[in-house]
């Protein structure tokens, strides 16, 4: 495994990390808990140092589970995120700060979170929904500096609403954001535009997420997959996605002069071939998927005749067949459910 850092938080993070949400079992239905413990022990095994998680993943269930795996252990570095208090994802233009991210909600969801983790201190703590309209409210700066000031947080970084890599840009012109996590993959190469290059410049940690699209470009989505009752990818790949996806694939995998099983060993690598990401979060369930997704930092990044290659993949779309304004989270309600008295 290689290592690189994360932005300017001292950190030196494995270039695959582990996504948990998978792991949370919530709207990726089927995670078996004892699956997802090897998962986590094989990552470890094969020097992934990352782990990336949420509160709203089951409830607080995934970080409860890397409480169990690793307990204290400072050879990890474990983010998290706190979730918005009108449970709206993606964050809805128009709607203030406070009614998202008070203070009191803010901070609670951090004693919340610490608990489940058993830490006392935690090493990245993130929005975990974004608007920069945010940053023109004077309470954002005193937000920021409150929760450094706990001393239970070692970074402040912001989860970019789902393929919108602009809408962060001027919270990180205040200097006080130190990583940013986005989509970004084959399909999807919008940072490449603007955010990436500003975050070198700037010296920001990018921590990418859905290199897979979901799993379309692992080769494992076809026209004739299913998946289980209330997964959220019934909705993701409803209609006629799933064909678009497997004959873009297949296409890329043509392009690539590769089989479909390494497909997700390019998408890796395709995320890492950039040099402004500082690791890909892959969701893994298995611990043989971990060690093949693992295997994609030894061999490098690609080559700069196949990157351009790749270019011609990119894929303007909508990516949701509902309205954004609409968001359709199942975690929502069950997370609204058990806030209790942190909402009040």
């Amino acid at each position: 495994m290689n290592y690189r850092e994360l932005g300017r938080t001292g950190m030196q993070v494995s270039e695959v990390g582990f996504g948990t949400w998978g792991i949370g079992n919530t709207s990726w239905v089927g995670a078996d808990k004892r699956a997802s413990v090897q998962a986590l022990i094989a990552a470890y095994d094969a020097g992934i140092n990352f782990f990336d998680t949420a509160w709203v993943y089951g409830r607080g269930e995934s970080e409860r589970l890397l409480a169990r795996v690793f307990g204290r252990s400072t050879n990890v570095y474990i983010a998290s995120k706190v979730p918005p208090r009108n449970w709206a994802w993606p964050a809805l233009a128009g709607i203030p700060l406070r009614e998202v991210f008070p203070p009191a909600h803010v901070l609670g969801y951090l004693r919340k979170t610490l608990a489940n983790l058993r830490r006392d201190v935690i090493d990245l703590y993130q929005f975990h929904v974004w608007n920069d309209e945010w940053i023109q409210d004077p309470d954002f700066l005193e937000l920021i500096d409150r929760l450094r000031r706990t001393g239970r947080v070692r970074a402040i970084g912001i989860s970019i609403n789902d393929h919108q890599p602009k809408n962060v840009l001027a919270a990180l012109a205040t200097g006080r954001i130190d990583t940013v996590q986005v989509i970004y993959n084959i399909f999807d190469q919008s940072p490449e535009d603007q955010l990436l290059p500003y975050c070198t410049e700037r010296g920001t940690g990018v921590i990418v997420r859905v290199p897979f699209d979901e799993g379309g470009l692992t080769g494992c989505v076809r026209s004739e997959t299913t998946f289980p009752e209330r997964d959220f990818r019934n909705r993701y790949f409803e209609g006629d996605r799933k064909r678009e996806v497997w004959e873009r694939v297949q296409s890329i995998a043509a392009d690539a002069g590769i089989p479909i099983e390494q497909m997700p060993n390019l998408a890796l690598r395709f995320c890492l071939s950039h040099p402004a990401v500082s690791t890909v979060i892959a969701g893994m369930r298995k611990a043989n998927h971990v060690r093949m997704n693992a295997a994609a930092s030894t061999v490098g990044p690609l080559q700069p005749r196949l990157l351009e290659k790749l270019r011609a993949h990119r894929w303007v779309r909508n990516y949701y067949p509902w309205s954004p304004e609409q968001p359709q989270n199942n975690d929502a309600d069950q997370a609204k459910e058990s806030a209790g008295s942190v909402l009040a």
